[in-house]
């Protein structure tokens, strides 16, 4: 299965293994529409089953990542909404970060500019985030009546940045700075704004020419052993090693250690 190269509700690109896909209202600063959250969580359950992409790119647009959900599009009617709709909903955005986190496939996003609401929550569920000094990241729910607790950032967002960080900014909704993002854990590295494309795009070409195979055990590890103890965890990690070792990237790199050269991983 490949996946939608060509979707109606965001952009996205496929060159030498790594897909680089944005949102595309910058006029607006890139909210979220239910049509493009229903396509981003179809195009990244898809993802699980194109070995043709290697690693993701979660790029900004016209300077901003994703203003979150579009006030008129989605927020407007979601207060006309009966509960088994509005329920509905939550899941569907729920949904999108579970497909984020299971897509098999490193992603990593490149934030520029505003990065709110699911905007933030799309960034907290990539693997790595690279920030330009403009960046301003906001979970900004409480700020529209609604709790901090959204799309799993009660899950996720303490295991970046610690329990008290993420419960400071999940209660005021305040903006997070890239300085703080980046003090913090939350930001990987922070680049000027006209070297965050290369920088991403570097990241996942490193990333896109390594291990495949090992890289989706390693992004399925990390999201499975949140909910395992350290027992538990050890065997798990030893079962998933055990079956890395059978492939051939690992033969591959065994013998190019031998010749003291660079192995070229082809993800089987």
């Amino acid at each position: 299965m490949k996946v939608n190269t060509e979707p109606q509700h965001f952009l996205c690109r496929i060159e030498d293994g790594v897909a680089t896909v944005s949102l595309d209202r910058p006029e607006r600063k890139n909210p979220l529409t239910f049509d493009s959250y229903a396509e981003l969580r179809n195009w990244f359950r898809d993802l699980h089953y194109d070995d043709s992409v290697k690693a993701v790119v979660f790029a900004s647009n016209g300077g901003n990542f994703c203003s979150g959900g579009d006030v008129h599009d989605i927020i407007g009617p979601l207060t006309k909404m009966s509960m088994k709709e509005l329920l509905a909903f939550t899941r569907m955005t729920g949904d999108l970060v579970k497909a984020i986190v299971t897509c098999g496939k490193p992603v990593i996003a490149a934030i520029d500019g505003i990065c709110v609401g699911a905007g933030a929550i799309i960034a907290m569920a990539s693997d790595i985030r690279i920030a330009t000094p403009e960046a301003k990241t906001a979970f900004l729910f409480t700020r529209v009546g609604l709790a901090g607790c959204d799309m799993g950032a009660c899950a996720i967002l303490p295991r970046i940045i610690g329990q008290g960080r993420a419960a400071e900014l999940l209660y005021t909704g305040r903006s997070m700075s890239a300085e703080e993002g980046h003090a913090w854990g939350f930001h990987n590295k922070l680049v000027a704004p006209d070297a965050l494309e290369a920088e991403a795009q570097a990241w996942a070409a490193r990333i896109a020419a390594g291990p495949n195979f090992g890289h989706m055990m390693t992004k399925t590890m990390l999201a499975q052993e949140w909910s395992m103890s350290i027992e538990q965890a050890i065997e798990a990690e030893a079962q998933a090693q055990a079956i890395c070792m059978q492939t051939a990237d690992f033969e591959r790199a065994f013998h190019a250690f031998v010749k003291k050269e660079k192995p070229v991983f082809e993800g089987d």
